[in-house]
């Protein structure tokens, strides 16, 4: 464990950023990601870029679809980055372990602390076998939308719990 002022030190040299296929569509978890966002930013510094989903037709198969999406994440990255991967298959964390396992990420020298959620199609398992840490929020399925909000909120509540903030206890 860090004192404020080092893991302040620490954090002012990394990003962290949500990676998502599309724009989020429903306005009013639009607006909710962005005040997330802006509380998140009062600890780290995050922020949220998106790729273009791929069109869906009756021409396109699945594996076309996660192969597009997949292609236009990977352009997003660096050589540099930490890259986990959100999947309903990936390690679940209660919210106490999501934000020691975020502290370790923190300190461990990344430029760059990479969360990618896919398109409603999810990953590919080419894709998902490149890349090591794969953390889910659930075991139930929520969709490519609404994860990014949970995420987000999960996100700022470990954040509040490893400053200290009660807003973990409301």
């Amino acid at each position: 464990n860090y004192d404020k002022n080092q893991r302040a030190a620490y954090l002012c040299e990394m990003e962290t950023v949500l990676l998502c296929v599309g724009k989020t569509a429903d306005k009013n978890d639009a607006l909710q990601i962005e005040s997330y966002k802006k509380r998140i930013n009062r600890y780290i510094s995050f922020d949220i870029i998106f790729v273009l989903q791929q069109k869906n037709s009756k021409k396109n198969k699945v594996d076309f679809i996660q192969t597009k999406e997949e292609e236009r994440l990977v352009e997003k990255l660096r050589p540099t980055d930490k890259i986990i991967l959100l999947d309903e298959k990936g390690i679940q964390f209660d919210s106490v372990g999501f934000a020691n396992k975020l502290e370790k990420l923190e300190h461990q020298g990344f430029k760059r602390l990479v969360f990618i959620i896919g398109g409603p199609y999810g990953f590919s398992t080419v894709f998902k076998n490149q890349f090591t840490d794969h953390f889910a929020l659930s075991k139930m399925t929520f969709s490519h939308q609404m994860i990014r909000l949970f995420f987000c909120e999960q996100l700022y509540r470990a954040h509040t719990i490893l400053n200290n903030h009660p807003y973990h206890n409301t």
